[in-house]
């Protein structure tokens, strides 16, 4: 059986190269101190620092003694083969089943599993959001919001899937909520009024409402995507 120490440093590491690709680092760029990195992912200095000799050793790092850690190299973490259909509207809507099986099982374990650290990246998303004064502003916070989620059930295998199908998750909800909105503006209050709830619920431990709520969130997605009229044109620049 997997020790308890092990799941944690192995967690550290899928989450740190969910770090690196979400953030862009390319070859030559430093990542935060140890004790910064500690905070972000609610653990400590030497889980971070076993993680860190766990991508050293796959390459992903290099650990330069008195200078920090390096990026040496991404490759590794964006070869995975293609996965999805090259259908654009088939990848949309399986995408919106996926979130749907990950996202509602992360955000009832979130509830029970969630650091202070990670209530607080949340809801330092959901007011991103709500300050958002652009669309690529709404857009990245809400991925945040849901990244962070994920995170917060401190579940492997799901940060894992996650961090492999970051760019696709990016792309589902830029089409979904540039279609959604855009047919009906006042989707977006309703939206943030979702978001809202799902932080209430995660933050006050509520496993059960916080899985109906993901539910009805991502099923309410789906149905006014459906509804779109903009749906087609716009599915043809995803991917």
């Amino acid at each position: 059986m997997m020790s308890q120490k092990k799941k944690i440093h192995m967690i550290i590491t899928e989450q740190l190269e969910g770090y690196i690709i979400n953030q862009q680092l390319s070859s030559g760029d430093r990542l935060p101190p140890e004790r910064v990195l500690a905070t972000l992912f609610s653990s400590s200095r030497t889980s971070i620092r076993e993680a860190l000799k766990i991508l050293e050793m796959k390459g992903v790092l290099e650990i330069r003694q008195g200078s920090g850690t390096y990026i040496r190299s991404v490759d590794c973490l964006t070869s995975e083969a293609p996965i999805l259909s090259a259908n654009p509207k088939t990848n949309i809507y399986e995408m919106l089943d996926l979130r749907k099986v990950l996202e509602v099982e992360c955000a009832g374990l979130a509830s029970s599993r969630a650091t202070s650290t990670d209530i607080a990246n949340i809801r330092h998303s959901l007011l991103a959001m709500e300050t958002a004064s652009t669309p690529e502003d709404g857009i990245h916070a809400d991925f945040q919001f849901h990244l962070h989620i994920v995170y917060a059930s401190h579940h492997s295998i799901f940060i894992k899937l996650m961090t492999n199908l970051t760019e696709h998750m990016k792309n589902t909800i830029k089409v979904t909520r540039s279609n959604r909105f855009a047919e009906d503006n006042k989707r977006e209050k309703s939206t943030m009024e979702e978001h809202r709830d799902i932080y209430l619920a995660i933050a006050s431990g509520n496993g059960n409402e916080a899985r109906q709520l993901m539910s009805n969130h991502i099923n309410r997605v789906r149905k006014e995507l459906s509804e779109s009229m903009l749906f087609n044109e716009q599915a043809e620049s995803y991917l």
